[in-house]
């Protein structure tokens, strides 16, 4: 089975082809760090727009470098949510406007599936079952994943997402956008232990987060200290975001009685979480998994590797392309039960 997804909830217009059998033949990738670099965050209508520019291009170079044609493609995967509407619309409508012509099945994908399952696209996946802490911009949750299409949360912020306070932390200190690569790579000249900072919900006693008193700390750091000392501030504020998501890693492993972690989204390119991470879970007999680098951050591949896995598990449908819905909100587990 040959599918095609679409990725473009937010600021990366992303596009893959995934074939069931040859694997992940290609992926194309857009992201639109410069034009939103000027406004400190993303500009919802500039990011429909831009979209709007890239999606079909990239698609036909995806296809050139995976050597298909579009009357190839079995099936079309777009993420319908979670996401920026905007955003969402424009890859809907190219998908189900593809799959109508070429009279083929369009699946709408849940954006946070697509990152569940971007490990199964390493050189290592992982097996089922496993938890995963999905840690990103907008989402810092644990799951645990029985297999694909079933998700069970075990514990999520209740505030800030890791990869948000990253970028808010990033500007308090004046760093460019995207703030939260900036920061960890000021974060490599600093000393994590020269500031003392809190470790929220550390001893909660659950697999809930909080990170927003960390920020507020940080900000009082900024005030009180000058220029001179950013790189120490950010090695402190990432070390105390990293201590806290890898003990509640080890909690959710103990909770569960598994022995993976599958840690996904952006913030997952972070060099001393990976690093972290795999030592704490090592020394307690645990394995961790990450996707490659380069899936880390949205992308179009990890949508097509979800809409093919969910079409083997469901089967192809006969509704071809029409009415079509988005979910700028969108429970996981209500999209997994659907």
């Amino acid at each position: 089975m040959l599918v095609l997804g679409i990725e473009t909830s937010c600021d990366e217009t992303g596009i893959g082809l995934y074939d069931t059998e040859a694997g992940l033949l290609s992926e194309t990738l857009h992201s639109q760090s410069a034009l939103h670099a000027d406004y400190g965050g993303v500009v919802p209508e500039l990011a429909s727009r831009d979209h709007i520019r890239h999606t079909l291009p990239l698609i036909r170079q995806a296809l050139e470098d995976g050597q298909r044609t579009l009357d190839q493609l079995d099936a079309i995967a777009y993420t319908a949510g979670p996401g920026l509407a905007g955003a969402l619309l424009v890859g809907a409508a190219v998908a189900e406007s593809l799959a109508l012509a070429l009279d083929i099945p369009a699946v709408g994908i849940h954006h946070l599936e697509g990152h569940l399952l971007s490990p199964l696209l390493g050189d290592q996946p992982p097996t089922f079952p496993f938890t995963a802490l999905l840690v990103s911009g907008g989402h810092t949750q644990f799951m645990a994943v029985h297999r694909a299409g079933d998700y069970a949360l075990l514990g999520e912020t209740v505030d800030d997402a890791a990869g948000e306070a990253f970028d808010k932390t990033a500007q308090l200190l004046g760093l460019p956008y995207p703030g939260g690569p900036a920061l960890s790579d000021l974060a490599r000249n600093g000393d994590p232990l020269r500031f003392s900072l809190p470790r929220p919900m550390l001893h909660s006693g659950d697999l809930n987060l909080s990170f927003s008193g960390l920020k507020t700390a940080v900000s009082l750091l900024v005030k009180s200290h000058g220029p001179e000392h950013h790189a120490d501030i950010a090695a402190s504020f990432e070390k105390a975001v990293v201590d806290v998501l890898c003990h509640k890693a080890e909690m959710a492993l103990a909770q569960t009685g598994l022995s993976q972690m599958v840690v996904a989204g952006g913030v997952g390119a972070n060099r001393r979480l990976r690093a972290s991470l795999a030592e704490r879970l090592a020394s307690r007999g645990a394995s961790v998994a990450f996707p490659p680098l380069r899936l880390c951050t949205d992308n179009g591949a990890m949508i097509a590797y979800a809409g093919a896995s969910r079409l083997q598990r469901h089967g192809l449908p006969t509704h071809r392309a029409g009415a079509f819905a988005i979910h700028p909100r969108w429970d996981l587990q209500d999209y997994a039960r659907g």
